[in-house]
Order: C-alpha cells, then structure tokens, then sequence
C-alpha cells in the first residue's frame, strides 16, 4: 500500500506494517498527475488486498470442512491449513522477521507470528485440541483490520486532496515576445505569466492586464468567485474562471502562498499531540513487557503447579500437561495485547481533524494545536482587521449649507494626493474626482490639522476641529461614533463626514457561537479611541474592551489575562498576523485572520483563518473538541476491552476468538470512529 509521510509515522510505532512501501515519500515530490497515479495505485492496492482475504476465507471454510468430513491424521490437517494461513499471512511474518533483522522486534507482527504459529504448533502436543482454524481467522481478521486501516487513512488523504491540489504544473511565462510553458520553480520576480481560464494560478503577483474572477475554495474553502482586475493583488494556487489575465509575478515559487500552504500541511503531523506522544511512548515500552509477560505466563505458572506436587521432584509429565494449557492462555494474551487500535486510531484520529479543519480554510499547524484549541475558555480579539475590515469608508455626510455631493465633492479633491487612509475612503466615496476636472492647486498640509487647498475658485479646508478653529468656522460635533472630518469652505462651515472601519458582517455571529461554546470570557484591545471602542464592543456583545493601546501594552494585558485565566483552560489572541507576532507568540493559542497571501501570518500563528471571517474561530473550536473527544472514546474504548479480555485470559476463560476481537476488532472499530474527525 503507497504511503505518504504521515501514514509512515501513523504506523511505525505500531509496526512496520507498510514500510516494504516507499512509492511515494513525499507528497512534495510529485506534481498532480503523480498524485493521481498515487491514488491508483493505492486503489489497486486496496482492491487485491481485499481479493487475498476473501480467497482465504474460502480456502478456510473449504479447510474446516474438510476437517469436518474426514479423519485426517494432525499433520496433514496441517498442511490444508496452511495453504490459506501462508496466503493471507505471509506479509506479516515476512515482516516479523525484518523487524527482528532490523533490531526492532518488539511490534505487533511478532506477536501475531508467535500467537498463530504457536496455535498451529499446540495441536500437536499431548493433550491438547487442534487450534488450526483459529490460527488462520488470527491471521484474516488481522489483513481485515489492516485493510481498514489502509481505506480511513486514505481517507485522510482524501480530506487533505483539496490542498495538494492546488500545487500548479506549469507556468506560461512571456520571454523574447514568446510565451513559454515552464515549471514554476523558473520563473522569477518581475517576470510576466498568462493565465488562462481553467487554468491554476501558479504564482504570487499583479494583474497588469485583463479581468477575471478566480475560485478561491481549495484555499478559503469559501465558494464564492472573487473578481480581479488591474492592479489587483492575486495568490497562487486559485483557478481563473472566466477572462485571460496577465500578472507581474511578486514572488518566487518558494516563497509563493501555494508552496507555504503545502508545507504547512505537510509538516503538520511533525507536532504532536500530549495523547499522540503518550502512545508513542507507551508502545515502546508497553510491546516488549507483553511479549516477556507472555512467556512468564506459559512458563511459570505450569512450573509452580509441577513443583508444588512434589517440591524436591520435577514431574517432566505433569510439566508438559500444564505447559499445553497456559501456553494456550499466552498465545491469547498475545494476540489480546497488540496495542494496533491505540497506536493507529489516535494518530489517525487528529490528522482525520487537522484535514477536516482544512477543508473549511482552516489550517491548523499540528495535532498539538488541537488539543490547546479544544480547552479554549478566553478569546483575544485584536479590532483592526480582524472584527473590522481594517480599511475605512465613508458612512455619512452631513452638510451644513451645501448638499452631501458637492461637501463629498470638494472634500475628495483637497485629499488627492493624501497617502492617509483617510484620505483613500473620501476618494473611494467620490470616484469622480478624478475625471471631473476641477484645477486643484496651493495645496498646503497643516500638522495635526488636516489639508488646505483651492478646489477652482473655493479655498477648502479639510480637517479635525483644530483646523476649523483656525480658519475661524463655527463647526458642531456629531452623534455618530468614528472619525469625523470637518470641511470649512471660503472660511465657513460647510458640515462634515463621518468615517468609519466597518465590522464585518460575521464578527457579531463568531462572538455569539464563541459564547454557545462556552468559552467563557470574550475581550477586544485595540489602539482606537475609546468612543470607537466602546461602540464596537457593544455592538458585537463583547465581555470587555480595552482601548488607546500600543503594540506593547497588548502583551502586557494578554499577560494579565493569561495569569487570571481558569486553571487547566487556554487563551486564544485573533489577530490579522502582521502587526500583532509579539501577542500571536505569547497567546496559548495565536489564531492568524486571514491568512491569504499574509507571510506574516502563515509564520506567526499556530491556527491560520484562510478567509476573513471571525466565524471560523468558533468552527475550529467545535473540530478540535470533537477530535479529542473521538479519540479519548478510543482509547477508553480499547483499553478497556483489552484489560478485561487480558483477566480473561490470564483466567483461562477466553478464548482465541475472543482475543481476535480484542484485538483486530477493536481496532477495525476505533479506527471507523477515528475516521468521524474527517467531517468538519
């Protein structure tokens, strides 16, 4: 069966089940005509896996009704079992013996080599009943389980296919007047590519020519198209829908956000989770003392009962007699105590929700960040950018003598060459002003004012209330929260607009379903004035808000709040990523917002929001508790089973069918349980 990294990692603590496989080692490795043909392969692998074991069965049934109908003597017996045993088992003995070549003995292939070749092997000593059936079903409902296990990490694959997809084959890059098909890895900065419709965008950069709309679901898992058109910012790894665009690439393909995503996924299952590495541990250690404790209880017990009839004399009769009955009740134990459903069905378990996690957007970057995000009690919201746009807008104006255009008008003009944000929204809100004509000219920038300038034959002034002061105009304040900007015209006052940062149409929905949650405390800091604050904070429905703050008295309050924290709870700092790493860092839990095409983000966050939507905070919330809860089911479920079958067994009162459920059942059905984490 192909495996990829992480399956490799899923199984070797639990054996060396697939390691004779290295097709492809790397996802990386392939572009995505390889993955397909992976996926084939795989297929393929499933397919004659799942043709081997019903061959076995029947060769099985044919066998026990053979056995049934005839008086065969032991050793023939043996032979007819051995055709379907050897079938069905002949790769995990195989492996058995490259574990112990290879110095790492101690997996489950040895104990399901020892416990069936010793229940072939038990027919023939004195006393004892054949037990050749068992040994087969052993070895069958072992290839059962591991075919399981093969179709739920597939799965898992699966529900990470979306991402590995978006890596493009080939760039057209324009060189010489030509346009040449390339691998992306050559194209550099600066350099043109065209992309046409169906086609994946293969690099970072800037429409210089054209319109289109691109499908941003493999990366936001967001369906709806974004429309683009010059001068537009586009990121890699979307797919052009409709016109042919032209782009001026930005980065290098290494640096590219496709490249960062997959690497970011890849590298994921490299952070494991407390639940994870505790099994890795427990496997080591846990496997070899079975193995020990199973031969103590074939030989120790019979010994003692030998001895205890005749203390000074060894009865080799009676030895053998009790030897026959516990060796039994070890080869039992053995198959009892592989820890396959633990080992197998936890890491599967948290990759299955890192992969669902994906499919919303959400890129978590490890199994450890899941358990963090599942104890979640205290959400810190950064306001810019994250429960806001982060890009200001005209929201009213209120004209004192004129009517709202012409106020919009002249102010638009006086700000035509403002860099200010400020300046953007009331060009934004009058997009005219470039193109109507008006001579603008003595344009002088007063510090801490605002802007003067003659719009044709007006002198118009643009400005906090400061400015009004100085020019002599009778300005009045306004109900509404945000940054008012004044304007005063040939020295009278004209009226003024109210400007404002939008919150986003989900931030009061993401602090609703944070609250559903549980999650018992909700803050916002932000630098704004208070009275911006304050409104945001009451209008979303947050527990609190701290406003007028600096870059560093954000950590000093995430400090504060980390300290009074509920014991055994985390908290969790949202922010947009670029202006916000020193609190990302120090949070339990750093959540970047919008994620797409933000380097910053992608490297200071432990959760990256692929889209802007604060919702999704709580969606990440809701996945991560339900794969901890998936895999603690497991893990009670198997340890529990197999302690009680293990007195079982110890007891003489199991038996081999009882331990194959034990064992290969358990793990058939911790892992259909683990594969519940893939639905998001």
């Amino acid at each position: 069966m192909a495996k990829d990294k992480h399956q490799e990692q899923v199984s070797c603590n639990c054996g060396a089940h697939h390691s004779h496989h290295h097709d492809d080692h790397d996802h990386h490795d392939h572009h995505d005509h390889g993955h397909n043909h992976d996926h084939h392969h795989e297929h393929g692998s499933l397919k004659s896996q799942s043709a081997l074991i019903v061959v076995s069965a029947l060769l099985l049934v044919a066998a026990v009704i053979i056995e049934k109908n005839t008086n065969l003597p032991t050793w023939q017996l043996l032979l007819i079992y051995l055709i379907p045993y050897l079938l069905i088992g002949h790769d995990t003995l195989k492996e058995a013996v490259e574990g112990i070549a290879h110095g790492d003995a101690f997996n489950e292939h040895l104990l399901m080599s020892i416990a069936t070749l010793g229940a072939l092997g038990i027919g023939f000593m004195p006393g004892a009943e054949t037990e050749f059936p068992e040994a087969v079903f052993v070895m069958l409902f072992f290839q059962i389980g591991e075919l399981f296990e093969g179709y739920a990490e597939g799965k898992s694959r699966d529900s990470i296919a979306h991402l590995m997809d978006i890596r493009p084959d080939t760039a057209n890059v324009e060189r010489n007047g030509q346009v040449e098909t390339v691998s992306p890895e050559q194209v550099g900065v600066g350099e043109t590519i065209v992309i046409r419709p169906g086609e994946k965008v293969p690099l970072d950069g800037v429409v210089i020519e054209g319109s289109s709309s691109l499908n941003t679901v493999a990366l936001t898992g967001e369906s709806m198209p974004r429309e683009i058109t010059v001068d537009d910012e586009v990121f890699s790894g979307c797919v052009n829908l409709s016109g042919v665009i032209r782009l001026r690439v930005s980065k290098s393909f290494g640096e590219s956000t496709v490249s960062k995503i997959i690497s970011l996924v890849e590298n994921a299952n490299e952070h494991k989770s407390k639940s994870e590495a505790f099994i890795t541990r427990f496997a080591r250690v846990y496997t070899p003392i079975v193995v020990f404790a199973a031969i103590a209880l074939a030989v120790l017990p019979p010994l003692w009962q030998s001895l205890s009839f005749a203390p000074l004399h060894f009865e080799g009769a009676a030895f053998a007699t009790h030897f026959t009955t516990w060796l039994h009740r070890a080869l039992i134990f053995l198959v009892v105590s592989c820890p396959c459903a633990l080992v197998i069905s936890v890491p599967l378990t948290f990759f299955g929700g890192i992969g669902g996690a994906s499919r919303q957007g959400i890129l978590v970057k490890g199994a450890n960040f899941l358990d963090a995000l599942s104890k979640v009690s205290t959400v810190v919201f950064d306001k810019t950018g994250t429960l806001t746009h982060g890009q200001f807008a005209v929201e009213v104006v209120h004209p004192e003598r004129y009517d709202e255009r012409h106020v919009l008008h002249l102010a638009a003009h006086v700000e035509h060459f403002s860099t200010h944000p400020i300046g953007a929204a009331l060009r934004d809100a009058f997009s005219e002003e470039a193109t109507d004509g008006c001579a603008v000219s003595e344009v002088e920038e007063i510090a801490g004012h605002g802007i003067r300038a003659r719009v044709g034959n007006d002198l118009v002034c643009v400005g906090n209330t400061k400015m009004m002061e100085l020019v002599g105009a009778q300005w009045h304040d306004c109900e509404h929260v945000g940054t008012i900007i004044h304007v005063a015209i040939n020295g009278e006052y004209a009226g003024h607009i109210v400007i404002n940062d939008k919150v986003k149409e989900d931030s009061a929905e993401a602090i609703s379903r944070l609250k559903q949650l549980g999650v018992r405390r909700t803050v916002m800091l932000t630098g704004d004035r208070r009275k911006v604050g304050e409104h945001v904070g009451q209008l979303l429905g947050l527990d609190e808000y701290h406003t007028e703050l600096l870059p560093a008295d954000k950590v000093t309050r995430v400090e504060n709040l980390l300290a009074n924290k509920p014991e055994g709870t985390n908290l969790a700092f949202v922010g947009d990523g670029i202006n916000d790493a020193p609190v990302l860092a120090r949070a339990d839990v750093g959540i970047a917002m919008g994620g797409l095409g933000s380097d910053a983000a992608i490297e200071a966050a432990d959760v990256v929001l692929m889209d802007d939507k604060p919702s999704k905070i709580a969606t990440a919330i809701s996945i991560a508790r339900r794969t901890i809860s998936i895999a603690r089911q497991n893990v009670a479920f198997a340890i529990g089973v197999k302690v009680a079958v293990l007195i079982l067994a110890a007891l003489g009162i199991a038996t081999m069918w009882m331990a194959v459920f034990a064992d290969v059942g358990v793990t058939v059905l911790a892992v259909l349980n683990a594969m519940r984490s893939l639905k998001s």
